[in-house]
């Protein structure tokens, strides 16, 4: 069965991305507007409502207005990779390894999940659902991006410069991304969010470093690590690594396109302190990556099917 698939947005990062994960695949019929019609609201109201699927790229206003244009009868279900709807109750949060790919595959409405909380997210939530976390701790997220994540006004920028070697921001302690953060994991207390942008064009490397020492019970790093390796030992797609040796985690200016996930736990002798790693493609599970592993979900497909995985650090 071919289902078609809009991609509104797909002249953006996510949505160029998404279109050449789907173009080679014969399962979806993709709908296309040209430039002309690309952003005329007549045309694009068409070409949601025609579609099986609409995949929405798109700021969180316009990704608001697309949905109020589509027609409920026409039944077109929707992965918004903006974060206009990724607390809202009424979306499913579009990531299955949380929220259970049963649900994914009959969800109408998705909310594609942010690149760094997808890392906080995919490193803390488990932890804290198992109870070897606690809700009330007041959590820090240390991460740098590939300027890609900053979209075609930030690419141009790095192009454009040249000379920029590290750019921290969010620098007010206030970000779109800290409210998923706290209501997927099940916070009690907002994060302190310090992200950064390299001169690289995609990757991401997450972390959240912890005083296991002054918590409560006596969780250690081979037990958090031993229930991410538990929690994700069904997916194709998250891989928790082993306690060897590990001196570093590097992110390449010509970093290649993944769709995967890796998890560190890595712990000082004294157990004291823990450093909880994610190393991700911000433009693969941070983004398109993950609006693919849905598609395919939603769809009754392999999460796999046409997604770039392979071996990653």
């Amino acid at each position: 069965m071919t289902r078609s698939v809009f991609v509104d947005g797909a002249a953006g990062t996510t949505g160029l991305e998404i279109l050449e994960r789907l173009a080679p695949r014969d399962e979806f019929a993709l709908i296309t507007l040209d430039e002309a019609h690309r952003k005329d609201v007549s045309a694009r109201r068409d070409a949601l409502n025609e579609a099986d699927f609409a995949i929405l790229c798109l700021p969180d206003d316009a990704a608001r207005e697309a949905v109020e244009l589509l027609n409920p009868a026409a039944g077109t279900r929707v992965i918004d990779a903006s974060s206009a709807h990724r607390t809202d109750d009424d979306w499913l949060y579009g990531f299955p390894e949380l929220v259970g790919r049963e649900r994914m595959a009959e969800a109408r409405r998705v909310s594609n999940p942010g690149c760094y909380p997808t890392g906080f997210l995919g490193l803390v939530a488990p932890l804290v659902r198992a109870g070897l976390l606690p809700a009330d701790w007041p959590y820090t997220v240390n991460a740098v991006s590939g300027y890609s994540g900053g979209g075609k006004a930030l690419i141009e920028r790095f192009d454009a410069e040249g000379d920029i070697a590290f750019r921290a921001y969010a620098l007010g302690l206030e970000h779109k991304h800290r409210p998923e953060m706290q209501v997927h994991a099940g916070l009690k207390h907002g994060v302190i969010f310090a992200p950064a942008v390299v001169p690289a064009y995609r990757g991401m490397v997450v972390e959240v470093p912890l005083h296991l020492g002054a918590m409560d019970g006596n969780v250690t790093a081979n037990a958090l690590r031993t229930e991410l390796q538990k929690f994700y030992a069904a997916s194709p797609i998250v891989t928790v690594r082993d306690a060897g040796p590990l001196d570093e985690v590097l992110l390449h200016a010509a970093q290649p396109s993944h769709d995967g996930m890796t998890l560190h736990v890595r712990g000082s002798e004294d157990g004291y302190h823990v450093r909880l790693i994610a190393v991700l493609d911000n433009l693969g599970k941070g983004a398109s990556g993950a609006a693919i592993q849905s598609l395919n979900l939603m769809c009754g497909l392999p999460e796999t099917s046409g997604l770039r995985l392979g071996s990653a650090q």
